[in-house]
Parts: C-alpha cells; structure tokens; sequence
C-alpha cells in the first residue's frame, strides 16, 4: 500500500472502526462511520459520471460533510477544490472556469450564486442537507473503486500574494509527508503505509484537534487531517461563522489537545470571553494553541498564555505550497524559531544558501516533499519552483536570514499582500473593482494596522474629474464583484496618486499616506 491518503484512512478504519473520527455539533462519526459515508457519497458521484482525474468544488461552511466529500473524492481519484464559500458570482466563475470543475456541492442559502452561473461542463450539482442525506441512503456502502496511487494528485486553491486564486497541485505522498506530519505521533516519519494502522491501534486514541478557521482554507483541511491521519479526532464547529464560545465549549468536551486559530481576529473574542466568564469552560486538556495564516500579536498570545497556563502558544508559519515549515515559541516575550532544517534553506538573490551570520537577508526555500506545481499555469510554477543540481525547490515569498549558529529567523512575507484575519487580499483585484465604478478614475488598495484583524484594507481613490462620487455607493458597488473581506473598510478620496514613473502603484507612500489621514485603529 503506497501513501496513498484513501488507502490509508481506509486501512484505518478497518484496524479501529469504532473509534471517534470526527465531531461537528451533534454529528459523530467513527472511523467506520465516516468510511461507509465517504464510500456512499463515492458511489453516488461514480453515477453521476464523476471519476479519475474530475474536480468537484466544495462551495460549503464548515461540516462533516467537508470531510466526507474530500475522502470520497480520494477514493474515486478525482480532486476536491475549496470554494471560498463569500465569493460571490462574479469570483465563483472565475474558480469553476479556472478549476475546470466536473461537479458541485454547495450550500442552500449559496444556491442563487450558483444558479447565476452557466456552467454546462458542471454535471453534478449536489445540495448539501436533505438531498446530500438522500443520495448518500440509496447509494452503495461497498468499496469498489480502481487501484489508486500515491502520485494520485490534490489541489489546493489559494489566494496567494499576487494574483487571482491559483490551484497548488500536490502529490498524495507530498502532501502526506510536508503537510499531514508523515509520520508517528511524536516519531520518525513512516517508511511504509502498512505499518501506520497497527501502530495507532497499539497507541490508542489520538491526538484531538480543533480547527476553528473556515475548512476553506488549506490549514483547517490539513488540521482535521493531522488528527484522523494520526488515529485521533478532528472537531469542528459547523456552520458559516466563527463563534468562540462553541470553539471553547467544543474544546472542554472533547478534550482537545490543539486548538488552531487564524491570528488575533479569532483569539481577541477568545481572550475577551474568557476574561468575561473565567470558570465556564475547563480548558486544561489544551496543550497547544497555533495560529496559522496570521500572527498573533503579543498581547494576544501573553493573554492566552496567562488564561489558558497548560497551552504553549504557537505561531506557525507555511504556506499552500510548502506544507508546514516551522512555528515559534516564546521566551521572555523573544521568538525561539522551530524550523524544519532537514528540508528547509534561505537563498539569496543568485539562489545561493545565505551564509549562516552573513546578516543577508534571503528567500526561505523547501525542498523534498514539495508540490508539482500551480494548476494551468506555467509562467507562475517556473517562477515560484525550479530545480538545481537535481533539486526541485520552491520559494513562496516568505523572507528569512540565518543566524551564527545555523539556525534560521522568519522575517515574514515580503510581497504585496495584505493578511486581514487570516484572509489573503490581493491589493491589484481589490484596485480594479474600484476602477469599475463610472465615477472613479485611479485606486491604490493597502492594508493599515488594526489591532483585531492584523490589517484591514483601505483605499486611496481619484474621482473622474467632473464626478463628485458617493463614498457608500462606491462599497456597495465594490461588494457585487469581490468578496465581502476584500470591501476597503476605508475609502479616502485624493487628488493624486503619486504613481511611479513606470506607472506602478507606491505602496510603501500610499500606506503611509493613508496612515497620516486616519491612523491606525
């Protein structure tokens, strides 16, 4: 049996059955339980035509079904692509064209952004509630499908730093060993798939991991897979929104042992809840808190530690196309940088390795177990990947250096991007659907300091001369053609610009002038 990651649930299922898989609200699968839905579901989209190589969008909020759908789509050797379930029609077009998605599962209250779309390649349109329930009865329990591969392929759409949304194409074997930990709980990674069932049948119940960060995004997906890759239980808190108080409560009664958030949007309401209600939930089964996407600031994580006393607080840095490469703890208020030396470098301009005191500052770089590259899309995978001395290597924009002794220190994204909350804004989409607006003439997009969300996206806008634009009739306009976390929450309106003689934006002016007329939150 490759590391193939069908194979393996399979063969974990079959060696512990009865054991608790996943928890969202009041839905419990076992991992026998999860197994014969997945196959169900397989079953069903067999039917539908859907098979080896097909790409099926989840349009969904957070759910067990999230994870029946991916493990279905395992099995068949087709791919699952995540849908950011607030695109609205204008950016679902884009991913189903993009994608080239076969099929659809989507949520009933998103039914009117599908239904604009003409999509005549998409055969299956499947709606999650009654008629998912439905499909899933009448289909078939028994495993049937064709022999399957660890070069099977899994793709993960991210917005990235710069551009529209791209799909990450992984190997299954990639993707397990950078990205699902690889290997036994607190060991040396597998050297075979055989001996990963009896092993975490002997070691009992795993690892309980909640992710209370949408399952649309890469870091949810791969945390419930950690725990259910590693013999435990993922949990989850269903539905659109992000609620704390569930996080915690789902946290005290089901033990569990990590919970990942998505910087300091998600843990403020945290911190605040329990300061308000200090002895409503028993949190000393927590052993690590992470944020992944977003870096909790100080404050932040000196608060949970003082909260929460039995976790370590941890902010752990990657990206979809490397997998996890390293997180920081905290010393003295100083980060202690855990990286993944074995496949982890820092190269400089020439892709040379920085020399370790040298005080260069270079480009961190994975090696190893890396993706195959950006879906349909060449001049971008021959950007971000390449090859040296028989080495594939990937460099996604992260900046590092090395220090004296070897050890290397993440210095944070260097490319245009703003983070708010965890969400990836492309400053360039946000930009031109401003542009679109008959009244406005230029726009320049930034992020600005805020003590919640890490950033939050304000614009700098030129009026058409003549035009004397309504600030709230150009956000409502803005909100048809991107997704609601993308909207400025601030418009400030300009004269100028102050555009570089290339004609490319100044960034670096347009945040510090947006800065001087408003200030940080």
């Amino acid at each position: 049996m490759a590391f193939n990651l069908a194979d393996i649930y399979e063969s974990l299922a079959d060696a512990f059955p009865d054991r608790l898989a996943v928890v969202s609200g009041d839905v419990r699968l076992t991992y026998g339980q999860l197994d014969a839905r997945a196959t169900r579901l397989a079953n069903h989209w067999a039917s539908q035509g859907i098979g080896e190589g097909d790409h099926v969008g989840l349009y969904l909020y957070n759910g067990n079904e999230y994870l029946e759908a991916m493990l279905a789509a395992w099995k068949l050797r087709a791919r699952t692509i995540n849908v950011n379930y607030r695109y609205v029609a204008h950016e679902l077009a884009y991913i189903v064209d993009n994608a080239e998605l076969s099929g659809l599962l989507y949520e009933p209250d998103l039914a009117e952004h599908v239904d604009a779309l003409d999509m005549p390649n998409v055969r299956l349109r499947m709606v999650r509630g009654a008629d998912y329930e439905r499909a899933l009865s009448e289909a078939s329990a028994v495993r049937d499908f064709p022999e399957r591969s660890e070069d099977d392929l899994f793709i993960l759409y991210t917005g990235g730093t710069t551009g529209m949304p791209r799909g990450v194409v992984w190997r299954h074997v990639d993707l397990f060993f950078a990205a699902l930990q690889g290997g036994q709980p607190g060991g040396e990674p597998f050297q075979t798939s055989e001996e990963m069932a009896p092993l975490l049948a002997e070691w009992g119940d795993g690892i309980h991991i909640h992710s209370a960060a949408p399952m649309i995004h890469g870091s949810s997906q791969l945390a419930s897979w950690i725990a259910m890759m590693n013999g435990g239980l993922a949990c989850l808190v269903p539905g659109r929104s992000y609620d704390p108080a569930a996080s915690l409560a789902v946290c005290a009664a089901e033990q569990v042992h990590t919970l990942n958030l998505v910087g300091d949007a998600m843990a403020l309401p945290l911190v605040d809840l329990l300061r308000e209600q200090a002895d409503a939930f028993d949190l000393s089964c927590l052993n690590v808190i992470s944020s992944a996407g977003a870096i909790l600031s100080g404050h932040v994580r000196e608060a949970l530690e003082e909260l929460i006393p039995t976790a370590m607080v941890l902010n752990n840095f990657g990206a979809s196309e490397t997998g996890h490469q390293g997180s920081a703890f905290y010393e003295d208020g100083k980060p202690i940088w855990i990286m993944d030396e074995r496949h982890t470098v820092v190269l400089d301009d020439d892709l040379q390795p920085v020399a370790p005191g040298s005080g260069v500052i270079g480009k961190l770089a994975r090696f190893g177990h890396i993706p195959l590259g950006y879906y349909k899309d060449p001049v971008k995978t021959a950007e971000t990947f390449f090859e040296r001395d028989g080495v594939r290597y990937v460099i996604p924009g992260d900046m590092a250096t090395v220090a004296e002794d070897g050890s290397v220190l993440f210095l944070g994204r260097g490319s245009v991007c703003i983070n708010s909350g965890g969400e990836k804004v492309f400053a360039e989409e946000v930009e031109e659907a401003l542009k679109h607006h008959p009244d406005v003439f230029d726009a320049v997009v930034v992020g600005v300091p805020d003590p919640r969300w890490g950033a939050r996206v304000e614009a700098l806008v030129m009026a058409r001369q003549g035009h004397a634009p309504d600030t709230d009739d150009v956000v409502a306009f803005v909100r048809t053609r991107i997704a609601g976390y993308k909207v400025p929450r601030r418009v400030w309106w300009v004269d100028d610009l102050n555009r570089q003689p290339s004609g490319k934006p100044d960034y670096r002016w347009a945040k510090a002038h947006a800065l001087s007329l408003g200030g940080a939150a």
